[in-house]
């Protein structure tokens, strides 16, 4: 069964070209801080393997923690600093 062409207009999915989104609020300051809390202790947690595995021999390890200390830090910094 088939819809005759001027029975419905067609709906746009959201974000398609030429509709209008609206842009989302920034979040609550409460929300943004405990959000940086919660990156801040997984960050510190980041820099202890790192910092063990390191002591330990473990370079690629390390590095590789070292690496997700960094940019779990960047995440929580972005989320409380974004404007």
């Amino acid at each position: 069964m088939t819809a005759e062409s001027g029975d419905r207009e067609p709906v746009a999915p959201p974000g398609a070209a030429g509709t209008a989104t609206p842009r989302p609020g920034r979040r609550p300051l409460v929300e943004r801080l405990g959000m940086a809390f919660i990156a801040g202790v997984l960050a510190i947690l980041f820099s202890g393997m790192a910092i063990v595995s390191w002591a330990n021999g473990e370079p690629f390890l390390a590095v590789m923690a070292g690496i997700g200390a960094l940019m779990t830090a960047w995440a929580g910094a972005n989320t409380l600093f974004r404007s």
